[in-house]
């Protein structure tokens, strides 16, 4: 594969990347790529470091990625900081998360409520209608890519993971890509399709969100997918017994089959459970924690990667004020031009790890979850790009026998 060479005016040569960073801990590793902790020796500012080997990105997606990083600007999206380069490798400087995964946080709470739910997916809500008003269009919305900032108590929520977001003008797109289980129907039945996906998966997440388990679920990959086109869900007793009307509506008007007819962001936000009183304040934490627990490998989601988060690494900073305990780790040994090193069993670059499939216990018997249903492939026509996610690696084939494919989970 030959150099991927990416074309932008901010972009900022270096020969070693040790000289503008001192790296604190590795944060995870994909395919093709790793992620540090660094803190900038200019600033003292922390961030984290994606390190790409520009040999194994011919023909990916990386360059639209960073295009739509660089446009946004937004309290509630994971940011791109900065971008170097050298001979051999790309370095995205991101935004350092550090509040952890949403479903961990909420397992976490002791106590959680509609109303808690109404405030995560308003900030998603918030986030997403400015996306679309900058004519981004996420595509892989689910609740992986939902993020803490920090570990307060009240930190907001971030959007992460941009592989598979498009910049779309004339707001019609046709590449099929998403995961099932929160894609859109018009983009499994392989129709034309626009940003109204998003409203959708952000349907699915408010679903999740107040019982614990998905609106779709099969073990038949087949039948998964013709349950998701008929918009085939329900609201299963008893787990919907105590979740009020008003959520109910928003989540229908969220996952209406048809996308004309489909809420816009504009419209959810001002729904009376999003903006109004009608979100109910009792508490539903242990139903919810039951069938997450059951349902979803919470722990596991990111077995391959932890992208922007580093709640274990931002524990030790703040416990020893500012610094990480003991001795400052070595710089990695890759980071010179030799490129990172790929780790055993992957001499090609290809990570060959199977996907675990979750097993899902909604509201009968256990299941596959959609989660571990196989995903999309991304827009790009070349090889596959790094999968970061253990999750997004299983591969299936669409209604017409074509073989699908998951973006890369990006730096996020």
């Amino acid at each position: 594969m030959g150099r991927k060479e990416i074309a932008c005016s901010w972009k900022k040569r270096t020969n070693n990347i040790n000289e503008v960073f001192d790296f604190k801990g590795k944060m995870g590793a994909g395919s093709f790529s790793e992620v540090f902790m660094v803190r900038e020796k200019e600033t003292g500012n922390l961030y984290a470091l994606k390190c790409l080997k520009k040999k194994f990105l011919a023909n990916s997606n990386l360059e639209n990625e960073i295009n739509v990083l660089r446009k946004i600007k937004h309290e509630n999206v994971v940011g791109l900081e900065d971008f170097y380069e050298s001979r051999t490798h790309y370095y995205l400087v991101m935004e350092l998360v550090s509040g952890g995964e949403l479903f961990d946080r909420i397992l976490e709470r002791g106590m959680y409520t509609e109303k808690d739910a109404s405030l995560v997916v308003r900030q998603v809500l918030e986030a997403v209608s400015y996306l679309h008003d900058n004519n981004i269009v996420h595509r892989d919305l689910k609740p992986e890519n939902l993020l803490y900032y920090n570990m307060d108590a009240n930190s907001k929520i971030m959007i992460s993971d941009f592989g598979l977001s498009k910049m779309s003008e004339h707001g019609i797109m046709f590449t099929a890509c998403g995961t099932p289980g929160y894609v859109a129907p018009e983009v499994l039945a392989q129709k034309p399709y626009s940003k109204a996906v998003d409203c959708w998966s952000i349907g699915v997440i408010t679903y999740i969100l107040l019982c614990g388990y998905p609106p779709f679920f099969e073990e038949n990959e087949k039948i998964l997918y013709a349950k998701i086109m008929r918009a085939d869900y329900s609201f299963h007793k008893p787990f919907w017994d105590d979740i009020s009307e008003s959520a109910k509506d928003f989540i229908r008007n969220m996952m209406e089959k048809n996308p004309k007819s489909r809420f816009t962001t504009e419209q959810a936000l001002r729904h009376p459970w999003i903006y109004g009183d009608t979100a109910s304040d009792q508490d539903i934490y242990r139903s919810f924690c039951e069938q997450i627990q059951r349902n979803f490998a919470v722990s596991k989601w990111r077995q391959a990667f932890h992208a922007a988060t580093a709640v274990s690494h931002m524990r030790k900073l703040q416990r020893s004020h500012g610094e990480l305990p003991g001795p400052a780790p070595a710089p990695p040994e890759w980071c010179d031009e030799d490129g990172p090193s790929l780790g055993p069993g992957a001499p090609d670059g290809v990570d060959r790890t199977p996907a675990s499939r979750s097993q899902v216990a909604p509201p009968t018997q256990p299941l596959n979850a959609c989660r571990g249903a196989p995903a999309f492939r991304s827009e790009s026509s070349g090889p596959q790009r790094p999968s970061l996610n253990a999750d997004t690696v299983d591969r299936g084939k669409n209604q017409s026998g074509q073989t699908l494919q998951t973006g890369v989970c990006s730096v996020m």
